[in-house]
């Protein structure tokens, strides 16, 4: 789009696109597609923008449930951002997460959108017990660079800088970024695709603190695995999702400072992925 002026803005995805960690379901869910929104708004104000992401949603789930909303909503300019739901689970296939990418990134580029998508920082790092995901995350980003240059979408490289995985970017279940990180997503997509005032500022690590000790360090894992990572196994055993019941926020193409067109429902587990 010439001078970056888009005029609809569709976002597609799991938890981290509907917002969870930046605000919460009695005040309201903000996140970097908002944030990102704000941005696109501040170049172009007659911008209209709809968030069709719903929390715990696989690729899969995300192409069959949004992509045929999103086209309907003709979009000159989407994000795309799932698969970390994906890689959390025992039975993960890079590439088949990579192609249902693929055909979003395909279907929404033939249909005249600038399609915008960003690679996942090292969970590991993040969460040192879910240092052996590592391999996944790596495989998964190569992947999707792949299909990004092979259908003309821009990547926001957010695997990349340190401060990415900086704790500061993340609430405490560490998998849903903090208000702070959603702002630097944000940063971060207008970058990537050079909106009039973006920058690599975002990049920029955050002042020093000082380091936890081992002692500090091991009673935190363990209170990290009391508090998210078991109840998360167990919601998986039964079956159970973070987004059962519960629709977009945002299905409609409105000016970002209108409300949503409807309620969601109830919020369920705040400490579920993405």
């Amino acid at each position: 789009m010439p001078n970056g002026e888009y005029l609809r803005y569709v976002a597609l995805g799991d938890s981290q696109t509907e917002g969870l960690g930046d605000g919460d379901d009695t005040v309201g869910l903000r996140g970097f597609a908002d944030r990102f929104a704000e941005h696109l708004t501040a170049v172009s104000p007659g911008l209209q923008y709809a968030n069709l992401a719903v929390r715990g949603r696989v690729a899969g789930q995300v192409r069959a449930e949004q992509l045929g909303p999103a086209l309907a909503l003709r979009p000159d300019l989407a994000t795309v951002v799932a698969g970390v739901n994906d890689l959390l689970r025992p039975r993960f296939d890079a590439a088949e997460v990579a192609g249902q990418l693929e055909e979003m990134f395909a279907a929404l580029t033939a249909a005249g959108a600038h399609v915008v998508t960003l690679t996942f920082p090292d969970i590991g790092k993040i969460a040192p017990l879910a240092r052996p995901l590592g391999s996944r995350v790596l495989d998964l980003n190569d992947r999707i660079r792949a299909a990004a240059a092979r259908q003309g979408v821009s990547v926001a490289e957010t695997a990349a800088p340190p401060v990415t995985t900086d704790p500061r970017m993340w609430t405490v279940d560490r998998l849903h970024a903090s208000p702070l990180g959603h702002e630097r997503i944000a940063a971060a997509i207008a970058d990537a695709i050079r909106l009039p005032g973006s920058s690599d500022a975002w990049t920029r690590p955050l002042p020093p603190q000082a380091s936890p000790t081992r002692r500090q360090t091991a009673a935190a894992e363990l209170r990290w695995a009391t508090a998210f990572l078991g109840p998360w196994l167990g919601r998986r055993l039964r079956g159970r999702s973070s987004g059962d019941g519960r629709t977009a926020k945002r299905p409609r193409l409105l000016p970002l400072g209108a409300p949503p067109s409807h309620d969601s429902p109830p919020h369920e587990a705040p400490s579920d992925p993405a």
